[in-house]
């Protein structure tokens, strides 16, 4: 049906047009599309046979639906997309504020104008892309905000009393009508404003002041919530939780390769950056991994979650750290190495919520564990398990690494080494880049160089080398060297105290 064509009540009745209410319009767009096996909801990666098949549930039942999870975990993203299965355009009685439909009024405005014109009631149509609110809920929303109030100019303007719909100035949720409208974070709504929510779900009427209204809106309500809110910062009322037929649970990503996906779909990276800065694969994962570990980690309140925009915000710096160097080294290109970690840290520290024994630890020190933790992690995919190495009666492959430094030499990989600098540094350590040849013999001569930083930075975490933290970048050294300094360190300290 063409909507450009049709102007009045008259033509919209004589072309047969039928009004479905927004439940119903969302069900009968979800059918076709499921019937055609079209994917819906594009963009959200990880959710096929959890969550997107319990919303397609909830939608076919016409239900409102309450979405339960962690930060970062596309609940509003979601929201935001069943925008889609909503009919291009829909009718409504032109100047109508809430968007009335013609063939089934509600508000006295569309009422009086139907009465009047009849069949030549001027005719509107609404884009889809219109028919999405959202609000999130804080402590100070009122209920004058979602549901209206009463306008004291309009009502002596017009000479009317209170008693009147037309003194009523509506809020949010009446311009809402025939639409999608989302609460986010609803546990922080107070309780009175969960209450009128409550009367609006179920009796069809609105209160203002004392005055009731019935106004029997059509609204398809989406809330979100973190579990973590209904021990903190408050609580959904329980007649209003029992009245959102669908709560539908949301998680995290169950492994690195969806992980990495949403990452790349996410992350703002620029077309200079994409010619200019080479990524590997091993970097890419190793930033995902540094979330699977806060996610697992004494130090971060799991309560809280871990953010899937930790890792975009840490993708992006990643790439922008090796930029930083290449443009300060007036190079063509680059590619990632592990000493650009450093620059993902002030992406970790602001989306994590530390525990007692974080914060005791600090956030950046935190954040410089996990990423250990992550380079453990992986190490195993790439190389033999140094422990086992060690205690294995076959050779072990790392002895000519491992005696170089005992030999007393030191490594120190700054941030701003240039590519023939960052070569020939790695090139001095006897047997690393024979070790990385044996076990990965067809990689390119840059993968080659990030993998022998690899093996340094596992074998340190391996506790086979030590690591220290520069201003900029990393240096390695003997591991019983270090151990040995450490302790002197220590007794000179006491020794002070004592004085």
């Amino acid at each position: 049906m063409e909507h450009n064509s049709i102007k009045t009540l008259g033509e919209l009745k004589a072309s047969n047009y039928i009004s479905l209410t927004v439940k119903d319009e969302l069900r009968k767009n979800l059918i076709l599309q499921l019937q055609n096996k079209d994917a819906g909801f594009e963009g959200i990666l990880g959710y096929d046979e959890t969550v997107i098949p319990e919303l397609q549930t909830a939608i076919l039942s016409r239900h409102n639906i309450l979405l339960l999870g962690l930060r970062g975990q596309a609940k509003t993203r979601i929201a935001r997309l069943m925008v889609n299965l909503l009919d291009e355009y829909i009718p409504y009685v032109t100047g109508s504020e809430i968007f009335d439909d013609p063939l089934n009024p509600i508000s006295w405005f569309a009422h009086q104008e139907i009465a009047l014109h009849g069949d030549n009631t001027p005719i509107s149509w609404q884009h889809r892309s219109d028919r999405y609110t959202e609000k999130l809920a804080t402590p100070d929303v009122t209920v004058a905000d979602l549901i209206g109030d009463v306008d004291p100019i309009k009502a002596a303007t017009l000479k009317l009393t209170y008693n009147d719909e037309r003194v009523i100035h509506f809020g949010l949720i009446p311009r809402a009508h025939r639409s999608i409208f989302v609460i986010n974070e609803l546990p922080d709504l107070q309780a009175r404003i969960q209450v009128a929510l409550f009367n609006m779900l179920q009796e069809k009427d609105i209160q203002i002041r004392g005055f009731k209204l019935r106004l029997p809106l059509d609204v398809q309500f989406v809330f979100t919530a973190n579990p973590e809110d209904y021990t903190n910062r408050g609580s959904i009322v329980t007649p209003l939780k029992d009245r959102i037929e669908s709560q539908i649970l949301t998680h995290y990503p169950k492994n690195i390769a969806i992980s990495r996906k949403i990452t790349f779909q996410e992350a703002k990276i620029t077309e200079d950056q994409k010619l200019t800065v080479e990524a590997d694969g091993l970097v890419k994962d190793l930033v995902e991994q540094v979330a699977f570990e806060a996610r697992k980690s004494e130090f971060i309140d799991q309560k809280s979650g871990v953010s899937a925009r930790l890792t975009i915000s840490a993708y992006e710096n990643l790439i922008s750290s090796a930029e930083r160097r290449m443009l300060i080294n007036r190079e063509k290109s680059t590619f990632v190495r592990l000493s650009d970690l450093t620059g993902i840290i002030p992406a970790v520290t602001g989306k994590i919520e530390l525990v007692y024994e974080g914060e005791l630890e600090g956030p950046a020190k935190v954040a410089n564990t996990l990423i250990g933790k992550a380079i453990k992690s992986l190490f195993g995919r790439y190389f033999p398990d140094p422990e086992k190495a060690k205690k294995s009666k076959a050779v072990n492959p790392y002895l000519k690494i491992t005696d170089w430094f005992t030999d007393g030499n030191t490594l120190d990989i700054a941030d701003n080494l240039t590519a023939a600098q960052y070569k020939k540094e790695l090139m001095q350590v006897e047997g690393l880049y024979d070790l990385v040849k044996k076990f990965h013999p067809k990689l390119s001569a840059n993968q080659t160089l990030l993998l022998m930083e690899f093996v340094l930075h596992g074998l340190a975490e391996y506790s086979q080398l030590n690591k220290k933290y520069l201003e900029s970048g990393f240096g390695f050294s003997d591991m019983f060297d270090s151990l040995f300094n450490t302790e002197l360190g220590e007794d000179e300290e006491d020794d002070i105290d004592f004085r």
